[in-house]
């Protein structure tokens, strides 16, 4: 049976939780997830909770906030003039909006957290900023690459 260990590509089945039960995703009913071990694809936490796994194995990975996504960060949430929106696009808290910086080619996914006539408060932070993760995970296949 092959172990998992840095430099190895990897295959995962994986089901992700919030702590309190809620799931944010899961590869069930899809291919599994493949990514090499130690190469920073994949948030801290979870690189280092399937390292050493052997094929076949399940386990829980408990990931604290400063191994998964860190913690909210004030100065990117940030509130615009409604009018600095266009009125075509039809606003709703929760939602996700593209938005685009000069020079920079990548949208940024923002949230909208609050909205009034006047103002939209925006979230640029990732959705799972300031959350400790849980992780169901089976190592399914290793692939070394030396």
């Amino acid at each position: 049976m092959a172990q998992a260990k840095a430099g190895d590509t990897v295959q995962v089945h994986y089901t992700g939780t919030l702590t309190d039960g809620t799931v944010f995703d899961s590869s069930a009913g899809r291919t599994p997830l493949e990514f090499i071990v130690g190469s920073g694809q994949v948030i801290k936490g979870f690189d280092e909770g399937v390292e050493g796994m052997n094929t076949g194995e399940k386990k829980t990975i408990n990931i604290p906030v400063e191994d998964a996504y860190g913690s909210a960060n004030e100065e990117m949430i940030f509130t615009l003039n409604r009018s600095d929106i266009p009125d075509d696009i039809p606003l709703e808290v929760g939602m996700t909006l593209n938005m685009h910086e000069d020079g920079n080619p990548r949208p940024i996914p923002v949230i909208v957290r609050q909205l009034s006539d006047s103002s939209v408060t925006l979230d640029a932070n990732h959705p799972l900023a300031g959350q400790n993760l849980v992780f169901e995970v089976e190592l399914v296949g290793v692939k070394t690459n030396e």
